[in-house]
């Protein structure tokens, strides 16, 4: 499962767009606690912690744990806001989470063992069709992806959802009961057009 991520954070006193603006000049970015029949939470943490939270590579499919005024608040990323210039976060979306409650939750695809695999050996190419799954799982269940192995396939194998094996506890979302997830693809073979008499004679 995922590391547990751990943020501290102050309730909003305030809020809105003047507000949200305030608190981003200070360094604070504003965001919100909801879910789990509980009344939403108005919050804001520290821009740099949040900023390296993100930087984990994981932090959507991780529980973080958020202390607000001396209560732990055990929850899940939902959504982060980027300003569309700077790429600097805007706002957050947190969901509570209890132990025993399964959430939705997306997770991305590994592979592992390329070098094993024959056909990419002779030069075949990688060709990954879905690069993350939906999951369904409790909180404490959720990988950090799913992890595909490559050893032994050949150059036209194909990797279907049935193929893949995810940990006990652990449900896929899906409307396509055995989707493709990758395909090993024949080598790329570049073509040189050597310019014939007449092509060159048009150029001019």
């Amino acid at each position: 499962m995922s590391e547990t991520l751990y943020l501290s954070a102050e309730v909003r006193e305030k809020v809105g767009k003047g507000a949200s603006r305030v608190l981003r000049r200070a360094g604070r970015i504003p965001a919100v606690v909801y879910g789990d029949n509980q009344t939403p939470v108005a919050v804001h943490l520290e821009e740099k912690a949040l900023k390296k939270a993100l930087s984990s590579g994981h932090f959507f499919n991780s529980i973080v744990e958020l202390s607000v005024d001396g209560e732990v608040l055990r929850t899940l990323p939902k959504d982060v806001a980027f300003h569309p210039v700077s790429d600097r976060p805007e706002h957050v979306d947190f969901l509570r989470v209890s132990a025993t409650h399964a959430v939705h939750v997306k997770v991305p695809v590994a592979f592992t063992n390329e070098l094993a695999s024959p056909g990419i050996k002779k030069g075949g190419v990688l060709n990954i069709v879905v690069h993350e799954l939906e999951l369904v799982a409790i909180p404490e269940a959720i990988p950090d992806d799913i992890t595909i192995d490559l050893t032994g396939l050949e150059i036209g194998a194909l990797i279907h959802l049935s193929d893949v094996v995810v940990p006990e506890g652990v449900r896929v979302v899906t409307h396509e009961a055995n989707m493709t997830i990758a395909t090993i693809l024949p080598p790329l073979v570049v073509v040189t057009v050597e310019e014939t008499t007449d092509t060159k004679k048009k150029k001019k």
